[in-house]
């Protein structure tokens, strides 16, 4: 085990519909680094993960977001596939959980469509970043600019396109988190 991260804490925010390697592949790259992660999502039990659209494993949940709060982690994973991030965004309890560690300036890291997360948590505008290409135009009608890239960092937020930039998006990810909080964004 790489002790990089040592006794830092990650919350990976997921529900039904995640897509598994978006999940599985960063809380990896965590545990290997040293970090402690923890799923949170919207309710008790298990999460149903997706594999390309096609029902996936299912997770164990450890906590609901009425059990925790941004302050007890020291960075946010948001993984990608259609469902996951769609039914996120549409709870005000994980839109305001997500505001709360772009206003601590804490990492985040958020793949494919995760990023619609933070478009309805208002933390993308002037930012740079990417996702999956057919939600561009919902980052930059949300402020952001968006360009197509395997890995775009921009102060502390770290975003990718799709599985296969995992990868460097591990190592972005944890590079970020290793540096710790950033300048607050102004939301």
């Amino acid at each position: 085990m790489n002790s990089s991260l040592l006794e830092k804490k990650v919350a990976i925010l997921a529900t039904d519909g995640f897509e598994q390697s978006e999940l599985e592949g960063p809380r990896d790259a965590l545990k290997t680094a040293g970090a402690m992660s923890r799923i949170v999502s919207l309710k008790a039990g298990k999460i149903q993960g997706t594999v390309s659209g096609e029902k996936g494993d299912q997770l164990d949940v450890d906590l609901t977001l009425d059990q925790t709060k941004p302050e007890d982690f020291d960075a946010l994973v948001l993984p990608g596939g259609l469902y996951s991030p769609d039914a996120l965004r549409s709870t005000p309890a994980a839109v305001k959980f997500v505001r709360g560690f772009a206003e601590a300036g804490k990492p985040i890291a958020a793949i494919c469509h995760g990023p619609w997360l933070l478009i309805e948590a208002d933390v993308i505008r002037g930012r740079t970043l990417t996702s999956w290409p057919a939600i561009q135009t919902d980052v930059r009608n949300a402020g952001g600019r968006w360009v197509d890239e395997e890995v775009v960092v921009d102060n502390g937020l770290v975003t990718s396109r799709k599985p296969d930039d995992i990868p460097a998006f591990n190592r972005k990810m944890i590079e970020e988190i290793r540096e710790g909080r950033h300048a607050p964004e102004a939301v």
